[in-house]
């Protein structure tokens, strides 16, 4: 009934690759949109509740929180 070891490092397996996958993406949508996506984004976000607002909105259209993170780890690096 309980988790195994097995079920235990597929599950940390799985966690890792998400968030190799993440810093992939991240990486390569810097190199894409570079300078531009800084300024969009810290005009967006020039404020604390307006980057809450922007995130909710983004990921309310975008249906995905991961993409949503992917977008606020890069602006955390560019900022």
């Amino acid at each position: 009934m309980g988790m195994g070891i097995a079920d235990v490092i597929s599950l940390l397996g799985g966690i890792a690759l998400f968030l190799y996958g993440m810093a992939v993406m991240g990486d390569n949508l810097k190199k894409v949109a570079g300078s531009k996506l800084e300024l969009v984004l810290y005009k967006l976000s020039g404020t604390p509740l307006k980057g809450v607002l922007l995130g909710t909105g983004v990921t309310a259209v975008i249906q995905s929180s991961s993409a949503t993170s992917v977008m606020v780890e890069i602006s955390r690096h560019l900022l």
